[in-house]
């Protein structure tokens, strides 16, 4: 799989050769990736062409039979490669689509989800009936930092801390922090969970999408997940509540009175992720939502109005 022969598709004539054009090299890549096992093979091909050529994908039908210099077809090659071995198509790219943004993401971090866009906006939706309030919000595990940026540029938020206990992830954080929204109250701090906050820190929004699989379901994931993102962000153990545990028993020290807890968790996991926010006594209120597939993937919790419960 290490090299890669583009034979030109032959021509019409008899002994002669047509050089590759756009279409032409779009149904070749598409096959290609559909006999490597690749989903989506012809949308990734041509999403690849397209930044390759530098042009908007859908722009390639409109020049669909222009013919391709041979530099051009020497930047795709490899690109075409790295997809064929199941590296995410994000990677390759150097970015990825979340909500009103395009993010910088590379193999330390996680390729954001639709799931933890929806997860933004319900916690957006929560913030916006208190706008002027002067909010605050942690981002827990922010990993590129998705939602701690869709908070700070769709949000009225007064100030956003976004924790990791990567300090790789939190360079590409910081990347998209000054690519995005430079001037936001956004503020990154090294360390797991609550460890970089102080002991009475508070906040009214605690949002996460924390790591929640499993530790035996991992080597079951698709190629892209389980052989190239950062393992440490999926790993959650043997129950996939490693992480989530004590995330959610940290909770009431570090949310104010009447403050959100948001968690995106694992398909099976809300009714237990639900649970322990109960069993802490904190919270007034707790709801699970399902994202668009009807999966429960995200669970909010509101803290009580006082401090007692």
């Amino acid at each position: 799989m290490s090299t890669l022969s583009l034979e030109r598709p032959s021509g019409r004539v008899p002994g002669r050769e047509e050089p590759w054009t756009v279409l032409n090299l779009i149904l070749w890549s598409a096959h290609y990736l559909d006999e490597k096992g690749v989903p989506g093979a012809r949308l990734d091909a041509e999403h690849l062409l397209a930044d390759t050529l530098g042009v908007p994908r859908l722009e390639l039908y409109l020049q669909h039979d222009r013919p391709l210099e041979a530099s051009e077809l020497a930047a795709f090659k490899p690109r075409l490669l790295r997809r064929a071995r199941r590296e995410p198509l994000q990677y390759i790219l150097g970015r990825a689509a979340f909500r009103k943004m395009d993010l910088a993401v590379d193999r330390r971090v996680l390729v954001p989800r639709s799931e933890t866009e929806l997860l933004a906006g319900e916690v957006l939706a929560w913030a916006a009936g208190r706008a002027g309030a002067g909010l605050r919000a942690l981002d827990l595990g922010t990993g590129c930092g998705a939602l701690a940026l869709a908070l700070a540029t769709e949000g009225d938020f007064a100030g956003i801390v976004a924790t990791d206990l990567s300090r790789d992830a939190l360079e590409v954080a910081s990347l998209n922090h000054g690519q995005y929204h430079d001037g936001a109250p956004l503020e990154f701090r090294a360390g797991s969970l609550y460890e970089p906050l102080g002991r009475d820190e508070r906040f009214d929004v605690i949002v996460s999408n924390p790591p929640y699989i499993p530790s035996a379901e991992l080597e079951g994931l698709e190629p892209e997940v389980r052989d190239w993102e950062p393992r440490r962000a999926l790993d959650a153990g043997a129950d996939g509540m490693q992480v989530l545990e004590p995330l959610i028993a940290g909770a009431p020290r570090h949310l104010t009175p009447a403050g959100l807890l948001a968690l995106e968790v694992g398909a099976d996991q809300a009714a237990r992720a639900a649970r322990r926010i109960d069993e802490t006594g904190a919270f007034a209120r707790v709801r699970v939502i399902p994202d668009l597939a009807g999966r429960e993937r995200m669970v909010l919790a509101h803290r009580h109005q006082n401090e007692d419960g």
